[in-house]
């Protein structure tokens, strides 16, 4: 059995249960306050950051990308519809894809959404908590248009994110942008193509334990867990 160290509303996590549900892959959650610096979780990831995925007998896998390929060479070989494409070049649009919603995305849009308005309530003064930066918010709320207009671009001239099929790309895309839409800070009129692949992605068995979270003292969004939103 996989054990995966995370947090509910950790973007990084969601890409990584995502990934899980659409292999059908089963995992016992641990949700994690990474930022309390456990001891027993730094001897699993010393740099105490989320997601951290263990496996009986394996040195313990830190970190989104790393566990996306952990999975993909070690549980997929028989597979078909597989998340990472079989050429090369296809292959280098997903993960240039991912990585623009892992790095790019989350530095600008999900990283301050969910940093200021959840883990900073937990923290204390010293482990970097305290009032919300409204500034560091009103950009993250400004970036997203432009990555919504993005994912619209992309989804107006392919099936998908990356292609034809489903791949990593859309999973990271649809994991960051449901953080920041269990916050409510979508703007889901700006951008109809967009709106439209993200249904679809909501729609899939592999959300539906995504949509259930729910976080004591702040519930989600009103349409974040409708599917005709």
């Amino acid at each position: 059995m996989l054990t995966l160290f995370y947090h509910p509303l950790c973007p990084f996590s969601r890409y990584v249960r995502l990934i899980l549900g659409e292999y059908g892959i089963e995992v016992r959650l641990v949700e994690e306050r990474f930022w309390e610096r456990r001891e027993e979780f730094l001897l699993l990831n010393p740099a105490a950051q989320i997601p951290v995925l263990v496996a009986d007998g394996q040195p313990a896998i830190p970190g989104a990308s790393i566990i996306a390929e952990y999975i993909e060479e070690t549980h997929t070989a028989e597979r078909e519809n597989r998340l990472l494409p079989a050429t090369p070049g296809e292959r280098v649009e997903v993960r240039r894809l991912a990585s623009w919603f892992n790095d790019k995305f989350h530095s600008e849009v999900s990283g301050p959404l969910v940093s200021e308005r959840v883990f900073k309530r937990h923290m204390t003064v010293e482990q970097g908590g305290g009032p919300p930066d409204t500034g560091a918010m009103r950009a993250a709320r400004h970036n997203i248009r432009y990555h919504l207009a993005y994912i619209g671009w992309l989804v107006r001239t392919r099936d998908w994110l990356a292609g034809d099929r489903l791949s990593l790309a859309d999973l990271a895309a649809a994991a960051h942008l449901s953080a920041a839409d269990y916050l409510g800070d979508v703007p889901w009129t700006a951008d109809e193509a967009a709106k439209n692949w993200y249904a679809r992605v909501k729609s899939r068995p592999s959300f539906r334990t995504i949509l259930a979270d729910t976080l004591a003292g702040l519930p989600p969004a009103k349409s974040y867990a409708d599917l005709d939103f």
